[in-house]
């Protein structure tokens, strides 16, 4: 349900491994004893844990693998917190394979098919999976057998890569290879080079073989010291370590126990690192030697751990509590450096930062995974969020700060999102950069004249909605007009390190480097204003090409005509439609107290980084302290704007009689008589059976449509200004979190109003859980989300619901809402009507379009920019 884009720029992928029958025995008991919302939960912990695929495996005697796959996938489907990550298939069994591809929504990856009987099986397969459009893992078996050999590896690699691209027509980025990962440390000496043998041949696959990706099953390698999980784990840590470095993009790995490498214990690194690089032929018997003395508990020994840490100076002691994410005794330490360094400045300067930058090189040299950055990047918030005030108070006594660089930073002009940079000017502020941030709907001249009055070192652009990437394509002109060679960082929801590479970096003749979140800011700064910057760019550089080179190959996948397309509309039945209590527009008042239990709490930690559902979040043992602390200050901010009544909620929404012609929604009058106005819409082009569009939703003749506009954003930039005159921008973000899920929830609300109206919703009998999971009749999709991704109809539903004076709400030039904190959007009531991404249209499909929608083609590819298939 949310993409997952792996790039060159990615980091490591984790696949999580315990969905697994054969790799899990709990979760194999589950299965078999068919306790599935047991097994669902297993899920939903790997998924929490910070894995970014979810490996699902039924093979076991005793099961009817095609059946439990269906029955597992299906129900992880409607599980928010698991859907919302890919899948992959996992069996030897095609027919288990083809039945968790026929039940699985978005793309997912086959794990696996090989060469093993065969080229003409091997075909066959890939051809079915190709039509499914999934991505598909290449085990290293063929004819003979398995491969244990560099050169073996990379034969059956490259006569499978030539099978797939020329025969298959598979995107070369869509093949995974799997050279193997065997056990070691078996006492039987051919086994002895296995792990070497794999990162050569990942190392000669990455370099031969264009755009292929790599994975593995990490548990295979440690299989021979099962009773002892100290040892496996670090044979983990270092295994994927030297993996990585040699081009390693993904493995299957339990999310949740991966030990960081720089943080093992030096003995049992060495000694490790002697098994895994076969650098002693004793290696085993010394490695089996140290097991026997650590025990089976990993954890009493992590205890023991802690207990010596604490005996070191304070600047270690900080250090270590940023690289291994323990927020324990952060207030102490920090109470602590008060008394020691003569200004905050200089204890985040000084120990703080220098425990970020370790956290910066492990995450860079692989030795370090992104869930445990985001648990570093906790404990720096919480030492800033003691310091900060202390360190504004003697910015303001001495009027003096050693920055370590400039930056200008702007939400582009017709955007007014601005929570995730207001993240990011903290976070660099708090680690010794001079940030100005000139707020939102900043126009391109302000932007860029006050980089140069300021001499800013960097410049950075924010966005939320599409049309915030056409606009920043004009900065980038704009900076190559006026000569300028400052590094431009982009970041916001809506971009992405594609687009960046693909439509903005083009357009700018300096660097242009995407900022993916608040946690990778800093590391960027420090690269692009560190002695090593050319390198840095220069990679930045090569990366781009190869996305842009990717995209070009991407856009060959194959698409079909609008006129086809629409032949391949959903076919529904308008045997019952739902007709309205009322035709018109109603306005309506909305008791701040009233929605709050309406409110999904999920998202608000997700704005601050802190990924997972609530209330489980606060069980994680990674992020469940910080989710507890930050809950707790959310929840006596909001307490305080309902008592005082600080913010104000406002609804505006209503049905009209409404007909589908093709691709368009027509409004009509209350007789249906007369035409009011025309909605168009877009249409899925890319092949596959269904090709849907919203107009799908709605009958030829005899139907309604509703739609809405909801705040609850009327005083919340007042409050949040309050709170930043003080300094205080932790409370003025959490303000505008807030303000933001207040609007979600009145969406909510209203939605069930509607379906009130509609009259299906009076006989809905739905938990709160499965409200907010939207287990109910009808969607409410919002303009410039997939299935409606211009933002141009907008501009008719706030003619329908022509009330500004009673809920304020605003379109900016790019069809922005101001407040921020607001969603508008449409009723659909047929049962059938769903979620769907429009993804790819061709220019045939834009030209239609536009000439409905009565604007300008280009107009339209501003709009929608990463939708273009061309």
């Amino acid at each position: 349900m949310e993409p997952l884009t792996i790039t060159p720029d990615s980091n490591f992928t984790m696949i999580g491994e315990r969905t697994n029958v054969t790799g899990s025995a709990a979760f194999r008991r589950l299965i078999k004893d068919d306790k599935l919302e047991e097994a669902v939960t297993v899920a939903r912990q790997q998924a929490e844990g910070g894995a970014n695929i979810l490996d699902v495996c039924m093979d076991e005697g005793m099961l009817d693998g095609p059946v439990a796959m269906r029955r597992f996938v299906n129900l992880i489907g409607a599980e928010p917190d698991v859907a919302r990550l890919p899948i992959m298939i996992d069996s030897s069994k095609f027919s288990v394979i083809e039945a968790g591809l026929e039940c699985l929504q978005g793309k997912g990856v086959v794990n696996s098919i090989s060469l093993k009987e065969g080229e003409a099986e091997f075909i066959r397969q890939a051809k079915i999976i190709r039509r499914f459009g999934a991505a598909v893992v290449v085990m290293a078996f063929d004819e003979t057998g398995q491969a244990t050999s560099v050169e073996h590896r990379l034969v059956i690699a490259h006569r499978a890569y030539k099978i797939l691209t020329e025969q298959v027509g598979f995107p070369a980025e869509d093949i995974i290879f799997d050279p193997n990962i065997l056990t070691i440390g078996t006492g039987i000496e051919e086994h002895d080079d296995y792990a070497v043998a794999f990162v050569e041949a990942t190392r000669r696959i990455k370099h031969e073989l264009p755009y292929a990706k790599v994975s593995g099953g990490v548990s295979n390698l440690s299989f021979s010291f099962r009773t002892s999980p100290r040892v496996r784990e670090a044979m983990h840590a270092v295994f994927l370590y030297h993996a990585i470095r040699a081009g390693l993009d993904m493995a299957i790995v339990n999310a949740g126990q991966l030990a960081v490498y720089e943080e093992l214990d030096p003995q049992l690194r060495e000694r490790v690192e002697d098994l895994v690089l076969n650098r002693r032929a004793d290696a085993t018997e010394r490695l089996l030697e140290l097991a026997a003395t650590l025990g089976g508990d990993a954890g009493e020994s992590k205890q023991g751990d802690e207990l010596a840490w604490r005996k070191e100076p304070l600047a270690k002691r900080l250090a270590h509590a940023l690289v291994t994410g323990v927020a324990d005794f952060i207030d102490q330490d920090v109470a602590e450096a008060l008394t020691v360094y003569a200004k905050p400045l200089d204890i985040i300067e000084g120990p703080l930062m220098d425990g970020m930058n370790v956290v910066g090189e492990l995450f860079g040299a692989g030795k370090m995974f992104l869930p445990q950055v985001v648990k570093s990047a906790r404990v720096m918030k919480k030492a800033v969020a003691i310091l900060e005030p202390l360190m504004e108070a003697e910015k303001q006594r001495t009027g003096q700060t050693r920055a370590k660089g400039r930056m200008v930073i702007a939400t582009v002009k017709g955007d007014v999102h601005d929570i995730g940079k207001n993240i990011v000017a903290v976070v660099l502020r708090c680690n010794g950069y001079e940030v100005t941030d000139l707020g939102v709907m900043v126009p391109a001249n302000q932007i860029l004249d006050t980089a140069a009055q300021i001499k800013a070192d960097i410049i950075g652009l924010s966005g939320l909605i599409t049309p915030s990437l056409d606009e920043m394509i004009s900065v980038a002109k704009e900076m190559t007009r006026r000569e300028m060679s400052t590094p431009l960082l982009i970041g916001g929801a809506t971009t992405s390190g594609k687009h960046t590479a693909v439509k903005i970096a083009p357009a700018y003749s300096g660097p242009t480097v995407h900022v993916q979140d608040a946690s990778v800011a800093v590391g960027v700064l420090g690269k692009l204003l560190g002695d090593h910057r050319d390198g840095y760019l220069s990679e930045v550089r090569t990366k781009q090409d190869q996305v842009r080179a990717a995209y070009v190959a991407g856009q060959r996948r194959p698409m079909l005509s609008i006129a086809d397309a629409r032949l391949r509309r959903a076919k529904l039945a308008f045997d019952e439609l739902a007709v309205p209590a009322f035709t018109g527009v109603k306005n309506l008042e909305l008791d701040l107290a009233t929605l709050v239990p309406w409110i999904d709490w999920s998202p608000f930690f997700h704005a601050w980084e802190l990924k997972g559902r609530f209330p489980a979040i606060f069980d994680d043992p990674q992020r469940g302290d910080a989710a507890k602390r930050l809950f707790a200050d959310g929840q006596a901010i909001l307490h305080k704007i309902v008592d005082g009544k600080l913010l104000t909620a406002r609804a505006t929404y209503g049905f009209w009689p409404c007909s589908s012609d093709g691709d368009d929604l027509v409004i009509l009058s209350d007789d249906r008589k007369h035409e009011r106005l025309r909605m168009p819409m877009l249409r899925q082009q890319e092949d596959k059976d269904v090709c849907m569009s919203l107009a799908d939703f709605i009958a030829p003749a005899n139907d309604y449509v509703g739609g809405f506009i909801v705040t609850a954003g009327i005083g919340t930039d007042e409050l949040a200004r309050e709170y930043e005159r003080d300094h205080d921008d932790y409370s003025a973000i959490i303000v505008k979190a807030l303000a933001d899920r207040f609007a979600e929830a009145a969406a909510e609300h209203l939605h069930k109003r509607a379906r009130d109206d509609f009259g299906y919703g009076t006989r809905e009998a739905l938990s709160h859980e499965e409200i907010l999971a939207e287990t109910y009749r009808g969607i409410r999709p919002a303009f410039g989300y997939p299935a409606c991704p211009d933002h141009g109809p907008k501009r008719a539903l706030f003619a329908l619901l022509d009330n500004e004076a009673h809920h304020h709400v605003r379109l900016t030039e790019s069809l922005a809402m101001t407040p921020t904190a607001s969603v508008a959007g449409l009723y659909f009531a047929h049962p059938d009507a769903r979620y769907f991404a429009v993804g790819r249209v061709g220019k045939d499909q834009v030209t239609d379009y536009a000439h409905r929608a009565g604007v300008s083609v280009v107009e339209v590819e501003r709009m929608i920019p990463s939708n273009l298939a061309y």
